[in-house]
């Protein structure tokens, strides 16, 4: 593996630094003792209490949480057969317009899924609230998944399959032993981006809820709209730790998947 050049070192060094300095600003803010975010008094936890004190700041939380684990479930299991049925079909024309319509989704700007959204929600006469949010964030994370898992599919080799359906496997035992564990990679990866997706949504969520349910983002947009406050600081530290234990514990569980299929092979 090449080493990287020096050039090379320090635009990384400041591509992070232009990427991480907000949020690391943000964060050492939320423990000032002060009301601004000009000047650091003192170390103060007051703000972080302030959030956990707030019973209607941790109800949102709560949704927010339920809505992304759920979201991120269902979007796996759909987002996986889907690509399994993709990579089935033999028509390649039909595959890859498939692959388009799936893609297009991905690249479709978020305010333009959100109405549309908005528009079919009520023309349906789904009220908006907890159900309009989890099938928003549902239908913009499957294609997600679908990119996810698509490539181990193409990746696993089918004498596989021909194998275990000569030893007399049925197919839910090729379906179950053979394809999800080789598969398993990329349906966590697709788990774990959806579940940040979701997590981390505004303009979609911002459209679709209502009836005084919200979600995290929607509610810091709301705070941080009626003045600064370094309560709003607080939050997002908090959703920037609980983003990193989902980053680590995905890069984890992914380690012991690819020394698990190592030890098998």
């Amino acid at each position: 593996m090449n080493k990287l050049s020096a050039s090379a070192k320090v635009y990384l060094t400041i591509v992070f630094i232009v990427l991480y300095a907000p949020i690391f600003y943000l964060i050492f803010y939320s423990f000032n003792s002060g009301g601004s975010m000009n000047h650091f008094e003192s170390f103060t936890l007051e703000h972080y209490q302030a959030v956990f004190e707030d019973s209607r700041l941790l109800v949102i939380l709560i949704n927010t949480v339920i809505v992304a684990l759920l979201s991120a479930l269902i979007s796996t299991i759909i987002g996986t057969l889907g690509a399994i049925g993709i990579v089935t079909v033999k028509d390649s024309k039909m595959r890859n317009t498939l692959l388009s319509l799936n893609n297009v989704l991905i690249v479709s700007p978020d305010v333009i899924i959100g109405a549309s959204f908005l528009i079919l929600f009520t023309m349906v006469g789904i009220k908006l609230g907890f159900a309009s949010v989890l099938l928003a964030h549902v239908a913009f994370s499957v294609p997600i998944v679908v990119l996810m898992v698509l490539p181990k599919l193409l990746e696993m080799n089918n004498s596989l399959i021909d194998a275990a359906l000569d030893l007399g496997a049925t197919k839910k035992d090729v379906m179950m032993r053979v394809i999800l564990p080789y598969i398993q990679p990329g349906i966590f990866a697709g788990f774990f981006l959806a579940l940040t997706y979701s997590l981390d949504d505004f303009a979609v969520t911002f459209f679709v809820t209502g009836n005084g349910f919200s979600t995290l983002s929607v509610e810091i947009y709301s705070m941080a709209r009626a003045g600064i406050s370094l309560t709003v600081n607080a939050i997002s530290g908090l959703v920037f730790f609980v983003t990193v234990l989902v980053v680590v514990g995905y890069y984890f569980m992914t380690s012991r998947t690819s020394k698990r299929m190592e030890g098998h092979r």
